[in-house]
């Protein structure tokens, strides 16, 4: 365990010493507010839940952010109650507020992947492609304003992974059982 938080720090450290730059914490800063409170998901999936041809779309990507978020924001940081890495690792600047919750697991990585997996899957290859970037940048974007470790970012995204997974599939079960198969 002690390997795996030493690993986490120097990644951190590295990520500020070698990629972080005045010219681009704007732009990093605004990734990261995109996926605060799961805000930018929540209000894709209820504007997919308007149109007939894409509610389903909508509800399943409901479905998955509640999943991801149960297990993520009300059990896993609670239990775990691992301190945010700012806090703890030495040299650490941190480019955003503080956060009022645990750091593992990462709840922006969560959400991000709860809802673009599901997009994924389901929509036309470009916007899924999209929206697993756009994931993909929120999650790094955590580690860059230095308030997750990269195992918390980590294990947001499998769980994120997780929830669109089962969503899909109970989504699937809800659908035959009305089909009547």
């Amino acid at each position: 365990m002690e390997q795996l938080l030493q690993l986490d720090s120097n990644l951190l450290l590295l990520i500020q010493e070698y990629l972080r730059s005045d010219v681009m914490t704007p732009f990093w800063k605004f990734i990261t507010f995109l996926g605060d409170m799961g805000w930018f998901w929540i209000t894709l999936s209820v504007v997919l839940l308007i149109p007939k041809k894409t509610r389903r779309l909508g509800i399943t990507c409901l479905i998955s952010l509640a999943i991801g978020t149960l297990i993520t924001n009300v059990a896993l940081k609670n239990i775990v109650a691992r301190t945010r890495p700012y806090e703890v690792v030495s040299g650490l600047q941190l480019l955003i507020d503080k956060q009022p919750d645990f750091s593992f697991p990462s709840g922006h990585s969560c959400a991000s992947f709860a809802v673009a997996m599901v997009l994924y899957r389901f929509s036309p290859k470009m916007w899924g492609v999209l929206a697993v970037v756009l994931a993909s940048l929120i999650a790094f974007s955590r580690l860059y304003v230095g308030v997750h470790y990269p195992s918390d970012v980590v294990v947001g995204i499998l769980i994120g992974m997780f929830a669109s997974w089962v969503a899909i599939k109970i989504i699937k079960f809800y659908d035959k059982k009305k089909n009547g198969s």
